[in-house]
C-alpha cells in the first residue's frame, strides 16, 4: 500500500505577510527565501504529525483489498473520497459506485470499508483510492497550535540559514517545537 499526493494545497496555513511580520523583516528581497521556508515549515508539520494541514489530493494504492476490506487512510484528516477504481489486467479501469463503500473520515486513520469484495486483476497497483485530506482551503481551517509551529520553525530556520548548508537542513528544532505539535501526533491506545 502507497500513498502519495496528486495534488498540493492550493495556499499555506502562513501567509508571507505573517511570516515577516514575526521575523519582524520590512523588506522584500528574501520573499522567495521566506516563501520557501513557509512550504517546507509546512511539510515538517504535516510529517511529523500525519496531518494535512491545508487541503491536498492523495491517492491510495493497493494490490488488493485486505481480508477485512476495511483500508486506512493517511494523512488525516479526510475530507472526501472522491473516487475508487479497479483495475482489469489490460489496464482497463472501473470507478466503484460509492453505495458500495462507506467512509469513516471521523476516525485516525480514516477508514473506507467495502461492503463486497473488489476483483481487481491487475497483479500490481490494481486499486486506486483518491481522497482529500487537509484542515480545510483557508489558513483560518488550520488550528492555531500548527500555525506558531510553521511560524517558529520559520524563524529558526530564518535565523540559521547560514550557519549550515542546504544539504544539512534541518539541523535543529527550536525549543518548544515539539511542545506544539504533541497534541497533534497520532498516539496508539492499547
Amino acid at each position: 500500500m502507497t500513498a502519495f499526493r496528486t495534488t498540493g494545497p492550493v495556499g499555506e496555513p502562513v501567509t508571507l505577510a505573517e511570516a515577516k511580520a514575526h521575523l519582524r523583516v520590512q523588506h522584500d528581497s528574501e520573499d522567495e527565501l521566506v516563501s520557501g521556508l513557509i512550504r517546507a515549515a509546512r511539510e515538517e508539520v504535516e510529517a511529523a504529525t500525519g496531518l494535512a494541514l491545508m487541503a491536498q489530493t492523495w491517492r491510495k494504492v493497493l494490490d488488493a483489498l485486505p481480508r477485512d476490506r476495511t483500508v486506512r487512510l493517511a494523512p488525516h484528516p479526510v475530507r472526501e473520497v472522491l473516487s475508487v477504481t479497479v483495475f482489469g489486467e489490460d489496464g482497463e479501469g472501473s470507478v466503484v459506485d460509492p453505495a458500495g463503500y462507506v467512509v469513516d473520515a471521523v476516525s485516525r486513520p480514516a477508514r473506507v470499508h467495502f461492503r463486497t469484495p473488489l476483483a481487481p486483476t491487475a497483479s500490481l497497483n490494481g486499486i486506486e483510492i483518491d481522497f482529500v485530506a487537509g484542515h480545510g482551503e483557508a489558513a483560518t481551517d488550520v488550528p492555531d497550535l500548527l500555525k506558531r509551529a510553521v511560524l517558529i520553525l520559520v524563524a529558526h530556520w530564518y535565523e540559521f540559514r547560514g550557519v549550515h548548508g542546504a544539504r544539512d537542513q534541518p539541523v535543529s528544532y527550536p525549543a518548544g517545537y515539539e511542545r506544539l505539535i504533541a497534541p497533534f501526533k497520532r498516539r496508539r491506545v492499547e
